[in-house]
């Protein structure tokens, strides 16, 4: 029978370590929903982009 020789962790690296599982798992959610809110607006500029640019176009002309 093998015997368990590493040794218990105490309290202080425990809350440590869940403290930065928690930090990392936040900062993954909020990465996800950039790339989620990058791809709408990569979406919309696609579809309405022409007329977007046709907008600026006329704002520029307006000012010129």
């Amino acid at each position: 029978m093998e015997q368990n020789t590493s040794k218990p962790r105490d309290k202080t690296s425990t809350k440590l370590t869940r403290l930065l599982r928690t930090k990392g798992q936040g900062l993954v959610e909020y990465a996800l929903i950039l790339v989620l809110i990058a791809i709408v607006v990569i979406g919309i500029l696609t579809l309405l982009g022409n007329k977007v640019s046709t907008v600026f176009s006329n704002i520029n002309s307006g000012l010129s």
